[in-house]
This record gives structure tokens, C-alpha cells and sequence, in this order.
């Protein structure tokens, strides 16, 4: 077995939040830190090509290509849910978009006893993390690690949505990230000069010359040993062969809401029946792993229209792929430059409602699927996703092998208050297709059908078009309770030396894309940790 020595912090994942640890922790060089990373370098080209997500996700090379169980709420069907399994983890994979959600989300955090997880107390590691091409004020910063920019490119039929949608109430607005994000505008991303800006690029690459930060790829986290209440090693594969790093310091999980809570499990951390029914014996009975799934679900909508330029037409002829091709080769611009959704919405699928509850990611294209061509006849799209969804699901491991796919099942449209929030956005979208600024388009609903009009069926309806907008969350959930995986500074409860910092301690989604705040908790999680070694070292939630 290869030794990997003794750290003070060993890091388990390079991806959205661990190429940021790995950062701001190694900046202290009193410290060694080990980062981990089961995938590969983010050296494949359509990693920085920004319309190259439609070659990583579903690449092996760069995908996990978890899929998650038949789902009752989606007539049983099953999705592919793309994990990032390379350097930048699913920045290096995703959508590009940065939002932060609302002021809301974190004041609800510190209202179910989170102390320093309001808005007020991450807006400074926002600020911190950000880089932002324009603004440096009380609510953006510049200097940062995540590099945020204006698309490269408009379209004509998206401004025609942007009117309508402020027809029906929805006003047009210059940023969504200031913490009530209300209305439409393009969406702001992260690129720089029209290539992704991932999370290696920006945390990770500033970082490589210190000697006191070690970086393994190819690095398949196994088993965390545990001796005398605390971690004291983990077990793992690098490139395939058996290792072991010692743990001095901490333990930090950033393997994401999929990959942590599987590896505390095949530990033996987690619900005892989950652990016994796979053969792997109870070292630390902690019943909240793996549960309180949450994701954004997008009902895909479709509009044919008439008149548009769409990427349809574009992207249907080889004449058309060459200049889309051209375009972005001399200017960095173009269709290639495009993240997956362009203009953005947000807005209360009922008025009742406090704050706004669905987001639309608004495309120029139309397909039935991610990854199959784009239909023959212009549409656009107009996904609307429910926010703050009721349903929860679970992440749980199959199999005591490291190398099985845990079940992951996030249960949507279980909840009814999900199904009527579907019922109310698919209306809400055809409001919207039916207001002045778009009748010179003539718009046609394809999907999911203008004839399905009762709640019941348009709830059926939402189970046919619905997909994973790829935002899992909330399966070491971070809590002031005693059933919560980890307390308010990330510490899991009962074990000294293990922190989990990533998206799995969300205890509830954000309204909006998620990997902005995955960016902040470890940018916040990083200070708690080094604020706790200063003070004496690490112990265990109690």
C-alpha cells in the first residue's frame, strides 16, 4: 500500500468547493495540505470551450454518469444526473451560470440556528470568491477566484420573451445577485473572454507553486478510518492501486451531495439499516447521511415559432456550423460561447407567494434530449423550475464497493404543493408566450400541449418534460439540531477531524443554480477551519 504521509488537512474532491479549500487552506504555510481527485486534469478542450458541455456531460472522461432510480414522479422514468469527475469537478462541466440565490435562502438558514449563515454574514465571501468584470461594491466584488462575465452574444426572440415577461409583471432588471433576484435579465457567467472559467483555473492554478500543497489525481477515495472517536487515515486508489494518507489535522469531505455522503457511508457513518443491508458494520451511527436530497427539477417547455433566428436553423446546415465555428475562432463569440441557457427569470408561479419561487433558463433551440439533435423546425425553449421544492429524496449506497454507483432517488413531485407549483409555471408560461411582444413570432406550444389544461394533468404533464437542472443538494445537512450531519462550522456530529464542505450541507436549496454558493461555503468553511486551528484544533460536533 502507498503511503502518502501525514497532513493537516486532506482534502476529498478537487471540484467546485475543493480546488477553493485547497486554496485558501494552503495559504497558511505553517499547514500541508493533500487535495484528491478521482477523476483527471481539466486538460480535455471542451472543458474551456463553453458549449463543451455537451461533450462532457455523458463523457466518462469527465462525467460520473450516475443515473438515479426510476422516479414514480417522473412516470418512471430515470435521468442521467452528470456529476464533474475532473480538476474544477462540475465547474469544469456545468451550466457556467452565476447566481447566488436570494437573501432569503440564508436568512432562513440562520433562523433554524445558524448562527453566521444569513445574508449578511456570506455576502463577504461572496464578495471574496468573486471577480467580477465591471463592478467593485458593497454587493460584488473583484480579485477573486471566479471570474464573472456578460454572454458574448443576444438574440432576438430572447429580448421578445424579456418584453413579454414584463408585460405580465415581470420586470426586466441588471442583476440577479443582489439578494431579491425578481425579474429577467441575461445571465451573467463564468467566462473569461468567452472560455469557462472553472474553479481549477481560478482557485487551484494560483496555488500550484506552494510547497506545501499536494495535489493527486486518479485518487478514488474508499474508507475512512476511524480510531478512538476521530479520523485517523483514509484509504483510497491512485490509479488503481491501494494507498493511505495519514490525517493530523482534519479530514475535509468536497466530494459533492453525491460522492460525500456515499464515502462516510462505506465507512460505516450513517443509518445502520442503510450500512447492514450492504455488509458493512456500524462504526458511527449518524441517521441524516445520504438523506434530505433536494434538487431543482425543469420542465422542459417548448414553442415552435415562426420568423425567429434560432440555433435550429443555425446549427441545421454545415454552412451554419462553419460560421458558428469561425465566429467563435476570430472573436470568442457566437453560439460556442453560449452557456446551456442564456436569458434568465425569475418570478412567483402565485402571488401569494413572499419572494419569487420558479426560475426560467430561457433558450434560442429546442431537442428532446441533451446530447440528440436539435429539431428541424425553429423553437425556442423556456424551462421553469420550482425553487424551494417540498419533495425530498435520498443518496444511499448499493453496495459496499466503492466502485458501485450509490441509489440516488430525489423523489420529485412527491410532495402535492411541487405538483401545483407545476401546474401554476407551465400557466405562467403561457402567459408569458401569449403577450404582445411575442405574437409577431406566432408561438406554438409543442410541449408539453396546449390541450392539457387540468392540474392533475398538467402535473402528469410535468413528469413527462421534467428533467434535472443538475443541483443536488443537502445530504449532510448542516443543522443546529442534533439529527443534522454537521453543525454550523461543518463539523460532523459524534467524530472529531471530519468536516464536510460542499453542496451536501445545504439544509435547503438556494433559489437559483447552485455552484456560486457551493464556491462560498468552502470559501467560508476555509476561515472556520483556520479560525478553529488557531484556537486550538478541531473537535467533534457534540
Amino acid at each position: 500500500m502507498q503511503d502518502l504521509g501525514a497532513w493537516d488537512y486532506v482534502v476529498v474532491g478537487a471540484g467546485s468547493a475543493g480546488c477553493v479549500l485547497a486554496n485558501r487552506l494552503s495559504a497558511d504555510p505553517d499547514v500541508r495540505v493533500l487535495l484528491l481527485e478521482a477523476g483527471g486534469k481539466d486538460n480535455y478542450i471542451w472543458v474551456h470551450i463553453p458549449v463543451g458541455y455537451l461533450y462532457c456531460m455523458g463523457n466518462p472522461r469527465t462525467d460520473w454518469c450516475f443515473t438515479t432510480a426510476p422516479e414514480p414522479g417522473l412516470n418512471g422514468r430515470a435521468l442521467n444526473y452528470p456529476r464533474g469527475k475532473v480538476l474544477g469537478g462540475c465547474s469544469s462541466i456545468n451550466g457556467m451560470i452565476y447566481m447566488r440565490g436570494q437573501a432569503r435562502d440564508y436568512d432562513h438558514w440562520r433562523q433554524l440556528g445558524l448562527t453566521g449563515w444569513g445574508w449578511d454574514d456570506v455576502l463577504p465571501h461572496f464578495r471574496a470568491s468573486e471577480d467580477h468584470y465591471a463592478w467593485n461594491d458593497a454587493l460584488h466584488g473583484q480579485g477573486g477566484g471566479l471570474r464573472v462575465e456578460e454572454q458574448r452574444l443576444s438574440w432576438e426572440v430572447l429580448d421578445a420573451f424579456r418584453d413579454a415577461c414584463e408585460e405580465v409583471g415581470i420586470p426586466k432588471i441588471r442583476d440577479f445577485n443582489t439578494g431579491d433576484n425578481f425579474g429577467s435579465a441575461y445571465f451573467q457567467v463564468n467566462q473569461r473572454a468567452g472560455i469557462r472559467w472553472n474553479t481549477a483555473k481560478g482557485f487551484l492554478r494560483p496555488a500550484l507553486g506552494r510547497a506545501n500543497l499536494k495535489i493527486v489525481t486518479g485518487a478514488h477515495a474508499r474508507r475512512i478510518v476511524i480510531e478512538e472517536g476521530r479520523a485517523s487515515a483514509l484509504e483510497l486508489t491512485v490509479a488503481g492501486r491501494p494507498a493511505r494518507a495519514s490525517i493530523s489535522g482534519e479530514l475535509v469531505l468536497a466530494a459533492g451531495s453525491i460522492g460525500s455522503p456515499q464515502l462516510l457511508e462505506l465507512s460505516g457513518i450513517g443509518r445502520p439499516d442503510v450500512l447492514e443491508k450492504v455488509g458493512l458494520a456500524v462504526q458511527h451511527e449518524l441517521p441524516g447521511v445520504g438523506e434530505n436530497l433536494q434538487d431543482h427539477l425543469q420542465l422542459r417547455t417548448i414553442f415552435k415559432v415562426r420568423g425567429a433566428r434560432t440555433l435550429n436553423q443555425l446549427a441545421g446546415t454545415l454552412a451554419g456550423k462553419t460560421r458558428i465555428a469561425l465566429d467563435y475562432a476570430l472573436r470568442r463569440a457566437g453560439p460556442m460561447s453560449m452557456a446551456p441557457s442564456q436569458l434568465g427569470a425569475f418570478a412567483r408561479s402565485d402571488p401569494s407567494f413572499e419572494t419569487a419561487n420558479i426560475e426560467y433558463h430561457v433558450q434560442p433551440l429546442s431537442l428532446d434530449r441533451f446530447g440528440e439533435p436539435l429539431h428541424a423546425f425553429p423553437a425556442i425553449t423556456a424551462s421553469v423550475c420550482n425553487l424551494r421544492p417540498d419533495s425530498r429524496g435520498h443518496v444511499h449506497i448499493a453496495s459496499a464497493d466503492a466502485a458501485v454507483q450509490p441509489e440516488i432517488r430525489p423523489n420529485y413531485l412527491s410532495a402535492s404543493s411541487d405538483r401545483k407549483v407545476a401546474a401554476d409555471s407551465i400557466r405562467l408560461t403561457r402567459r408569458i408566450m401569449a403577450a404582445q411582444a411575442l405574437k409577431k413570432y406566432a408561438p406554438e406550444e409543442y410541449l408539453p400541449g396546449a390541450r392539457i389544461e387540468t392540474d392533475e394533468d398538467l402535473a402528469r404533464a410535468a413528469g413527462d418534460i421534467g428533467t434535472t437542472i443538475f443541483h443536488p443538494v443537502g445530504t449532510c445537512r448542516m443543522g443546529a439540531d442534533e439529527a443534522s450531519v454537521v453543525d454550523g462550522r461543518l463539523r460532523l456530529r459524534g467524530l472529531a477531524g471530519i468536516r464536510v464542505a460542499d453542496a451536501s450541507v445545504m439544509p435547503t436549496i438556494t433559489s437559483g443554480n447552485t455552484n456560486a454558493p457551493t464556491v462560498m461555503i468552502a470559501e467560508k468553511g476555509a476561515a472556520m477551519m483556520r479560525e478553529d486551528r488557531r484556537r486550538g484544533g478541531s473537535k467533534a460536533a457534540s
